[in-house]
């Protein structure tokens, strides 16, 4: 791994995704709503997986996804989120620090196990997951590594992570030691549920302590409680310095105080398969394109080229060379 100071720090819910192969028999046989994600306890997720088949496990979560796809496109990247002192525990730290990930955060020794995710894929692509929260919502002040947070040019917050006071305190810490240091602050909105348990504390955040915001359609007019995408577009622009947003087949639209806002085309996809990760792509195209200093629209490009690799198979990671991919837009 480079020694060499990280572009990016990533703070977020360190979970584990345990992904296999099932069939509506299974889903109907343990009463699971299909294609829908339901938040478990622990003594429930051990039971699932132990009805479950073969799986694969990696690291997984919102920003870990957006900061490992990061590392995958040559950008040197770091990561900040609670796990324990278990089994999945240590797959999650091995796996993110294999894709080039900096992980130093330390394991949570007495508390609850490693987060997981346990995703059951069906033959028609659909994903039924079933998730454990755990260790990751027990994120401290004290869990911050400030000084990668102060070399970094970003910190990118996980909206998913703000639901406990401790992760709110964490969010503040950490973009006020980025500031301090001269840095930005990025965050994505997550969901659109989210952003309605915790509207006023986001536009606080927003308004005050935020330089790059991403979000969805849905989740931007959530924040300002309007059904008119384009009025969510001019409200944003006067609270934040710079808003990247997703708009499914629409593309995106990226957003500044001192300019028209720019429509940036998708990436066609011969078949979309799953959608599951493309927001969380578009991050990392754009961010690493941000830290090139390249022009906005060619990160928004950056983006959905990410997002379009990433929704043409099953899973949140890319199957693909994302350094490649990259090299190969700067060749043409």
């Amino acid at each position: 791994m480079s020694k060499e100071p990280v572009e990016i720090v990533g703070i977020g819910n360190a979970i584990v995704d345990v992904l296999s192969k099932s069939d509506d028999a299974f889903l109907q046989q343990n009463s699971l709503n299909k294609g829908a994600m339901t938040l478990i306890e622990e003594d429930q997720a051990e039971a699932l997986y132990q009805k479950m088949g073969p799986g694969t496990a990696m690291s997984g979560g919102s920003a870990a996804n957006t900061i490992a796809a990061f590392a995958a496109m040559g950008g040197r990247a770091g990561y900040i989120g609670k796990i324990s002192n278990d089994q999945l525990g240590h797959v999650f730290r091995h796996d993110i620090c294999a894709s080039g990930v900096r992980f130093t955060t330390a394991p949570l020794e007495d508390g609850p196990s490693t987060a997981r995710c346990l995703i059951l894929i069906t033959p028609d692509a659909q994903r039924t997951m079933c998730t454990y929260l755990g260790a990751c919502v027990w994120i401290a002040p004290s869990d911050l590594d400030e000084a990668m947070i102060a070399e970094a040019g970003v910190t990118y917050l996980e909206g998913y992570l703000f639901d406990r006071p401790r992760a709110k305190q964490t969010f503040r810490r950490a973009a006020d030691v980025a500031h301090a240091a001269g840095k930005k602050v990025a965050l994505s909105l997550s969901d659109s549920f989210c952003v309605e348990r915790h509207r006023d504390e986001f536009l606080d955040l927003v308004e005050n302590h935020v330089d790059i915001l991403f979000a969805n359609e849905s989740e931007i007019m959530a924040l300002y409680k309007t059904e008119d995408f384009d009025r969510a577009v001019w409200q944003v622009r006067e609270h934040c310095e710079l808003a990247a947003l997703t708009r499914s087949e629409k593309g995106s639209v990226i957003v500044t105080k001192d300019s028209d806002p720019i429509v940036v085309p998708v990436v066609p996809v011969a078949h979309v398969v799953d959608t599951t990760g493309a927001g969380d792509m578009y991050a990392a195209g754009f961010l690493f394109g941000h830290a090139r200093g390249m022009p906005l629209a060619e990160c928004g490009y950056l983006g959905s080229l990410a997002a379009a690799e990433v929704i043409a198979h099953v899973g949140a990671r890319p199957q693909s060379d994302l350094a490649a991919l990259v090299g190969r837009r700067k060749a043409g």
